[in-house]
């Protein structure tokens, strides 16, 4: 009887050990499967920060477009360029579509408002430096939704790239995410205006 109640004591503990590793096991993967979702999540919000500051920038466009186009109406070919690169956007339906007609349209917008040094009634019109100014301050939040849209993005993609991160990211259907970087062309080439 003895023997008996030994084998019983040694079978709860086998048990308990079982249990508890079970535990442990059941946290851990809950715990990686949580941090691939919420880097998922993270990633996807600050995307959505740099397509609202994006959105704010197409959105002043048009009228910065039609105060310049008074003073520089032989700028015609800029003016469609702008719009074929905003249209180019709205278009777009994935992220790297959204970056490349992005990037295609900082191009332009540069020499658009390279015109106010060729135009001096420009360069003093109060619409176009609101406007300039407003667009200024866009470029700027864009700037920073970008900066932290690669920092989400980074964290994110380590993670699928990690051990076990990618076993979880696997699970939750997570997938890395592109990078927002300049296009090659901006990077070599300064906007021209020419006359």
């Amino acid at each position: 009887m003895k023997n008996y109640g030994k084998v019983w004591v040694v079978l709860v503990i086998i048990l308990a050990v079982i249990l508890l590793f079970g535990i442990g096991i059941f946290k851990w993967y809950i715990s990686g499967y949580n941090r691939a979702v919420g880097l998922d999540e993270g990633a996807k919000t600050a995307w959505s920060n740099v397509d609202t500051s994006l959105q704010r920038r197409l959105d002043l466009i048009p009228n910065l477009i039609e105060t310049v186009k008074g003073y520089a109406s032989h700028e015609k070919e800029l003016f469609e360029s702008l719009a074929k690169s905003r249209e180019k956007y709205f278009q777009a339906d994935t992220k790297a579509g959204k970056i490349e007609a992005s990037n295609q349209l900082s191009g332009f917008l540069s020499r658009l408002l390279l015109l106010r040094e060729a135009y001096p009634e420009l360069k003093a019109n109060q619409n176009f430096l609101a406007l300039q100014d407003q667009l200024e301050g866009t470029e700027n939040r864009i700037a920073v939704a970008r900066t932290r849209y690669n920092e989400a993005a980074k964290l994110l993609n380590s993670y699928t790239r990690e051990f076990f991160g990618s076993f979880f990211c696997g699970r939750a259907g997570v997938e890395k995410t592109e990078y927002f970087e300049a296009s090659e062309k901006a990077k070599t080439e300064v906007p021209k205006v020419q006359f």
